[in-house]
């Protein structure tokens, strides 16, 4: 068989597998393993088995991805996420919809210190939903406004997709970090423009609750201090060059754990739940990345990169026209597999087609973690919407979709403002 007819079966086959509910990592390696035994040699594959795991598990660079993933452990079960929803109600809840506005501020502060889509949805299916619920909010209004503060945390730093994204491409994982604050803040900001529009446009639709004293307000923000100070000091770090990623990931991690120990939010239990919680999603991480870099290989030596760009490119769409076909394949692959799963998969295949348009790198990589994310709350299957659905049992998806509409439309906007104007993703990082 030619090389191209290998590729396109192990495509298919990668597919089928994945169809069948095998994991994605083990599904790219025995694919990857078995097309490169399949074209190069069998002893050849074994020996790229062994030697690709422990350099990925031993890499200094891949250290940043399980580092802070147990920041946000420790994060999340410190109970900084209620801290944050509590205060950002005591100043936003009076509010036509201000518990909506309140939820969004409040995962836009969580992301920044969690990284994790998922991890920010769920939180806040616990979190925000019973106090929406309590004051008459619609099932579909309270969960679709979950749903879209949870995608903040893939672009707010420090973002584990946008790490790999850096260790996948090559590019300096600080400066995509810091690429994402403005994005990311204009994301926070037009889903809080897109409550009030809902809130103006449908008076009898959100409720208000009761304003909040400035005494409240004020006794609320001695809650988020630990917060505040743990984010400017790992993005800080890095913004001014005091840290690595890695460096400061573990700086993060250690900076969580002192803050939660000494409020005395962590108690033995809780810290071995986070270092469990932290080490059961590095292992999964880590078994897509050496599955991803074993079906590297594969591609490699299919030569199915340059076949790829050489196709794209001479399709006669143009550069913005091959950019908006990659971008509709994502939000098709968002109905099949999670963030990380589809950045690892499709991004040694898209990344030379983009090099070779002439689109920067870093940019590149802040519009396709947005469009990722976009994919995982649209109908008909989004991820997010089934983590939501998981942990609130009385809501249906189409309820959660209903109410996740509004805020597609506004992802939608953002990213051709963002297409438009590159220098929003490009600014700061320049400065570094």
């Amino acid at each position: 068989m030619s090389t191209d007819t290998v590729a396109i079966l192990g495509f298919a086959a990668l597919f089928v597998m994945m169809i069948l509910r095998v994991p994605v990592g083990m599904a790219m390696g025995l694919v990857g393993v078995s097309g490169f035994a399949y074209i190069v040699n069998g002893s050849a594959a074994l020996k790229i088995i062994g030697h690709t795991s422990m350099r990925t598990v031993t890499d200094y660079t891949f250290g940043v991805i399980p580092m802070f993933l147990l920041m946000g452990a420790f994060v999340t079960n410190s109970g900084m996420s209620r801290e944050l929803f509590r205060t950002a109600n005591s100043f936003l809840g009076h509010f036509r919809g201000g518990l909506g506005i309140a939820t969004i501020a409040a995962c836009g502060g969580f992301a920044a210190i969690s990284g994790s889509s998922v991890a920010t949805a769920a939180t806040f299916s616990t979190v925000a939903y019973p106090e929406m619920r309590r004051y008459n909010y619609p099932q579909s209004f309270a969960t679709g406004v979950i749903a879209a503060g949870g995608t903040l945390g893939a672009m707010l730093p420090p973002s584990t997709v946008l790490a790999v994204y850096g260790i996948i491409t090559e590019q300096d994982i600080g400066k995509l970090f810091i690429a994402g604050i403005i994005p990311g803040l204009l994301a926070a900001t037009m889903y809080i423009m897109t409550v009030m529009i809902i809130g103006f446009v449908r008076p009898g639709f959100l409720p208000a609750t009761p304003r909040h004293s400035w005494k409240e307000r004020l006794d609320s923000l001695r809650d988020i201090w630990a917060t505040l100070l743990l984010f400017l000091f790992v993005i800080g770090g890095l913004y001014g060059g005091l840290f690595t990623p890695t460096e400061a990931g573990g700086m993060g991690a250690g900076g969580a754990f002192l803050i939660g120990v000494l409020r005395g939010k962590l108690n033995r239990a809780d810290i071995r739940r986070s270092l469990l919680q932290a080490t059961r999603t590095a292992a999964a991480v880590f078994t897509v990345l050496i599955g991803a870099l074993l079906f590297g290989y594969f591609l490699t030596v299919t030569q199915t990169p340059q076949k790829v760009t050489e196709f794209l490119t001479g399709l006669g769409l143009g550069r913005y026209g091959v950019l908006a076909l990659i971008m509709l394949m994502y939000l098709f692959l968002g109905c099949l597999m999670d963030a990380m799963a589809m950045i690892i998969l499709t991004i040694p295949i898209i990344f030379p087609v983009m090099m070779h348009l002439g689109f920067d790198p870093i940019w590149f990589g802040i519009i396709i973690v947005m469009t990722v994310e976009l994919g995982l709350i649209h109908p008909p299957v989004g991820m997010i919407v089934f983590v939501i659905k998981s942990v609130i049992d009385d809501v249906s998806f189409a309820t959660i979709f209903k109410g996740v509409l509004p805020f597609i439309v506004t992802d939608l906007i953002r990213l051709v403002i963002l297409i438009a104007f590159p220098i929003l993703a490009l600014w700061l990082p320049s400065h570094m």
